[in-house]
């Protein structure tokens, strides 16, 4: 994994090596949107959506640090303003999906986190 700068793409291999999953390190922190989420975690998007709406009515997390819009050019090359979630939503999420993934992700939690935060981490 490489050194996360802002507004870098940084991407997460699964240890099984069936996924790939892009994750933006944009604002000081990494960023999925609910696509991304349930590719990393082998569920649905639907599942993912579920446990966000919890993790916000529950008030584990406040939506407003770990949920922004942004705006993404898609493959058609028009942008569109999509939702996407700070790592502690991604990590609390990975804890209620209880998947190997989930479990495989958590673990290198505290790279990611470092690798956002400190700069001289290589």
């Amino acid at each position: 994994m490489e050194q996360a700068k802002d507004n870098q793409i940084i991407i997460y291999n699964t240890d099984d090596g069936k996924a790939s999953v892009i994750l933006y390190a944009k604002d000081g922190n990494i960023w999925m949107n609910q696509n991304q989420m349930a590719e990393l975690f082998s569920t649905s998007k639907q599942t993912i959506s579920y446990h966000v709406a919890n993790i916000l009515e529950e008030s584990e997390l406040d939506a407003n640090s770990v949920v922004k819009d942004y705006l993404t050019t898609a493959s058609d090359g028009k942008n569109y303003q999509v939702t996407f979630y700070a790592l502690d939503m991604i990590l609390a999420i990975g804890f209620r999906v209880r998947s190997k993934r989930g479990t495989q992700f958590r673990k290198c939690q505290r790279l990611l986190k470092e690798k956002v935060t400190c700069p001289i981490i290589r």
